[in-house]
């Protein structure tokens, strides 16, 4: 394994490591130790990587985004724009323990976003990249004639909102609410707006 491997899959321990902690205790309650231990790396090696818990956090929110993005891409040229779109939906709703951990991530930068300037930049640049997730399957399904043509953006924004809605409900363990339930009130609503049936697709 060449310097640069070895550098990269450091890296990615780390960040992983770090999405797994920060998860579990809490921004606030994070030592850069905790994250060196649990990674099984050195204090050292981490500060090398990473100089503070701030840097620490925005890469670990930006490491767990872009595995989910990767996800999303899988098979995307050979499969329906619908499927597609439900992957992105059911991939927002804290629907197994990873993304329920992604949702932790997301929850904790929710908190520090309201008090720091930087957390709140990366957390509107986050949803941007997930408005653009959702509007490019919207846009492949309108040119490909799967689906009606509809307002991209606000179509987007909606979807998006009722994800955000419903998963906080789902963090909270409300009974009134499950990820059956959730999932068909959002594809309910785009299928109304696409005008294409409103059962969810298999995935």
């Amino acid at each position: 394994m060449s310097s640069a491997e070895r550098t990269r899959e450091t890296r990615e321990r780390i960040l992983v490591a770090a999405c797994e902690v920060i998860a579990e205790v809490g921004f606030e309650k994070i030592r850069m130790r905790m994250v060196a231990e649990h990674a099984g790396v050195s204090t050292a090696l981490l500060h090398y990587h990473f100089e503070n818990r701030e840097r620490l956090f925005a890469e670990a929110m930006t490491h767990s985004f872009a595995h989910t993005g990767t996800e999303l891409e899988r098979d995307a040229d050979s499969v329906p724009a619908a499927v597609i779109l439900a992957r992105i939906l059911h991939s927002l709703l804290p629907t197994d323990p990873e993304l329920r951990q992604d949702w932790r991530l997301w929850q904790e930068l929710w908190v520090r976003a309201l008090r720091d300037d930087a957390a709140r930049t990366l957390a509107v640049d986050l949803y941007d990249q997930l408005h653009a997730w959702v509007s490019q399957a919207l846009t492949r399904g309108i040119d490909a004639g799967e689906f009606a043509d509809c307002d991209v953006h606000a179509t987007s924004t909606t979807l998006l909102s009722l994800c955000d809605g419903f998963g906080i409900r789902l963090m909270l363990g409300d009974p009134r609410v499950t990820v059956d339930s959730a999932l068909a009130v959002i594809w309910g609503t785009a299928a109304r707006a696409l005008g294409i049936p409103p059962e969810f697709p298999a995935l």
